[in-house]
C-alpha cells in the first residue's frame, strides 16, 4: 500500500475556513494542470482539530467550497454567542461545577450530525487519518480509516474527539478497540499532523524514500502573532495561562513539525501558512468583523506571486 502523495491539515477552530479557502486554491491549481481534484490527488489525508474535520470532509466527497460553507453557515451553532453560553454554563454548574468548559458541544456535535450522518470511517474514499488524545489512558488516539478495528466509527464520533479542544469543549467519550476513552483535541497530539502522515507511510512501505518518494502538503490555518509579554511569562500561575497555554501548546508543536518535515522531505514539501496580520488567532471568534478578516487573509495569500508559483509546482510534481 503506497501513501506518497500527502495531504495534512492544521487545527484552528473557526480558522478551518482559511484552510478550506486555501485548499480551493490547490485545488484550482490541480484541475489547471490537468490533474484530479482533492482527494484524488492524494494517497493519505491527515488532519487534527478542524483540520481533521476537513479532511473527513474531503474524503467523503465534499469540496473546499463546501466547506468552507460550512464554517460560514453554521459557526454561530459551533460556537454559540455570550448569551446562549451563559445560560449553557449555569445549566451545567451544579453538575460540571463553575470551570466547565466555554462551550457544552451540543452545537457542534449536531452539525457533525447533519453533515456526517451515520457515515463510518470505513466509508472514506481516501485513506484518512485523524490524531485525538485518551486522557483515561494518558495515549494518544490515531484513527485511521483503512484499520479495520477503526472501520466502523462514526465519522462524526471521530469529528467530535479530534475538535475537543480543552477549555472549549467537554471531552468525548468513546470506546475504541475495546478501551473505553476520554478524548480530546487532536492539537495536543500533533496541532499539524505531518509527521504521524510521514510515519504511517514509512510503516507501511519500508521501501520509501523520504527525499525521493514522498510528496508532502501542509496546510496550515494562520500562524498566531499575538506576543505573551516577558512580564506575563514570568508572573502568570495556573489560572492565567488556562487558556493561553492551549494556544501556546497547539503553536509549539505545529511549527516544530513544520522544521522536521523541511528537513526530511526536502523540496518536495510545500507548506501553506501566513500570519494573522488581520483576522484573530482565538479559536471560536465568529464575529462578521473576524471572518471578513479571515477571508481577505486567505484571499491575499492565494493571491501572492510566490503561493501561485508554489501551487504550480505543486500541481506539476503529483
Amino acid at each position: 500500500m503506497q501513501l506518497r502523495r500527502i495531504l495534512s491539515l492544521d487545527g484552528g477552530g473557526i480558522r478551518g475556513l482559511v484552510t478550506s479557502r486555501w485548499l480551493a486554491g490547490v485545488d484550482g491549481a490541480l484541475t489547471a494542470a490537468g490533474k484530479p481534484h482533492i482527494p484524488g490527488s492524494f494517497d493519505l489525508l491527515a488532519g487534527s482539530s478542524t483540520g481533521g474535520l476537513i479532511a473527513c470532509g474531503l474524503a467523503l466527497g465534499r469540496s473546499p467550497d463546501v466547506l468552507a460553507q460550512l464554517y460560514l453557515q453554521r459557526r454561530h451553532e459551533i460556537f454559540p454567542g455570550i448569551a446562549r453560553r451563559l445560560w449553557s454554563r449555569a445549566s451545567r454548574f451544579f453538575s460540571d461545577g463553575p470551570s466547565a468548559p466555554r462551550y457544552d458541544g451540543r452545537g457542534l456535535e449536531a452539525v457533525l450530525a447533519d453533515v456526517f450522518g451515520d457515515a463510518r470511517l470505513g466509508d472514506c474514499t481516501i485513506k484518512t487519518l485523524v490524531t485525538s488524545y485518551d486522557t483515561i489512558n494518558r495515549k494518544p488516539v490515531i484513527f485511521k480509516s483503512f484499520k479495520p478495528e477503526h472501520a466502523d466509527i462514526r465519522v462524526r464520533d471521530v469529528c467530535r474527539a479530534t475538535a475537543a479542544a480543552p477549555t472549549y469543549f467537554p471531552a468525548h467519550p468513546l470506546r475504541v478497540e475495546g478501551r473505553d476513552c476520554a478524548l480530546i483535541d487532536g492539537g495536543i497530539v500533533a496541532n499539524n499532523p505531518t509527521a504521524c502522515a510521514i510515519a504511517e507511510a514509512l510503516r507501511k512501505d519500508e521501501t520509501v524514500d523520504c527525499t525521493r518518494d514522498l510528496i508532502v502538503v501542509s496546510v496550515g490555518s494562520g500562524e498566531r502573532t499575538r506576543t505573551i509579554d516577558l512580564r506575563s511569562a514570568r508572573e502568570w500561575g495556573a489560572l492565567e495561562w488556562a487558556v493561553p497555554i492551549i494556544d501556546v501548546l497547539f503553536d509549539g508543536n505545529a511549527e516544530s513539525v513544520d522544521y522536521i518535515a523541511q528537513h526530511v522531505v526536502g523540496d518536495a514539501y510545500y507548506r501553506l501558512q501566513t500570519p494573522l496580520t488581520i483576522g484573530l488567532d482565538d479559536l471560536d471568534d465568529v464575529s462578521d468583523t473576524n471572518i471578513a478578516a479571515l477571508e481577505a487573509l486567505a484571499r491575499g495569500y492565494l493571491a501572492q506571486a510566490a503561493t501561485q508559483q508554489m501551487l504550480r509546482a505543486l500541481a506539476a510534481k503529483l
